[in-house]
């Protein structure tokens, strides 16, 4: 939801840009404040490369797929994305083998993504042609996020995480200032857009995904993927606090569905 609003005063290129040289600019300082060793030079190159898969293509393609589908139909869509992970990961190497009940346990928790967001996302609507395009942009954006985190995952490092988030932050930012800059001239600087800028840098950024890049680090890849079904929960708890959104059977329903199924993820995924 935050990166539609910032989507109104801005294009997505953009907003991916200045949202990640920010964050990760940010966060750079912080880690060289209370020196942190950096990484070699062939490690920094690395974990740039991973930032601009996950954050830069993976993060660039769901704004670019809000500009024309609704965010709850988004939300529902890269629901699939565990899937990529879980696929990947039992294709690169190492291979992780991918045992049934992990399976059946994503089902499970896709299911409780579906009911809590799907009637909201259709009622929403999107024409066919922009559905479409959406949905292709958005499968590109979970297989290029799946494959950054699972590259970093399988990087050995020395470092730390929070010092690697920092890194990747920074290099998804610049490596698209290039074609920000194309579209800088429509930039208008409204307060609802800041604002959601705001909110994307801090806690979307510095919080959200640097807690991401430790969870990757030291949980099972099935059991980090299935954080596409909890942030769903998360956003309709918000609505309803702070928005006084409708929230009845159907959402308790639907998150106790969820939970259960990243509960069968913890249960049945042991690597």
């Amino acid at each position: 939801m935050a990166i539609r609003m910032a989507l109104e005063a801005m294009p997505p290129m953009p907003l991916v840009s200045m949202r990640y040289v920010l964050s990760g600019a940010i966060l750079l300082a912080i880690c060289l404040l209370l020196r942190m060793q950096l990484p070699a030079w062939r490690e920094i190159w690395r974990t740039s490369r991973n930032g601009v898969l996950i954050l830069g293509v993976g993060n660039g393609c769901l704004a670019f797929a809000e500009t024309w589908i609704p965010s709850g139909m988004a939300a529902l869509i890269i629901s699939v994305a565990p899937f990529w992970m879980i696929g990947l990961n039992a294709i690169l190497p190492p291979r992780e083998r991918v045992n049934r009940g992990t399976i059946v346990s994503l089902l499970v928790g896709l299911g409780g993504a579906a009911l809590l967001v799907g009637p909201g996302a259709i009622a929403g609507g999107a024409g066919g042609r922009a559905l479409l395009r959406g949905f292709l942009v958005l499968m590109l954006g979970c297989f290029s996020w799946s494959l950054g985190s699972l590259l970093q995952r399988k990087q050995h490092s020395a470092a730390n995480p929070i010092l690697l988030a920092a890194i990747q932050q920074l290099a998804a930012g610049l490596a698209f200032v290039p074609l920000a800059s194309a579209g800088a001239g429509s930039i208008q600087f409204t307060a609802r857009g800041m604002w959601a800028v705001a909110y994307l840098v801090v806690f979307g950024s510095l919080v959200g995904y640097t807690s991401y890049v430790y969870a990757l680090k030291h949980l099972p890849v099935a059991l980090v993927a299935s954080h596409n079904y909890v942030n769903p929960v998360v956003a309709v708890i918000l609505g309803w606090v702070f928005y006084r959104e409708p929230f009845g059977m159907r959402e308790a329903v639907a998150m106790m569905v969820i939970f259960t199924g990243v509960a069968m993820v913890k249960r049945f995924d042991r690597h």
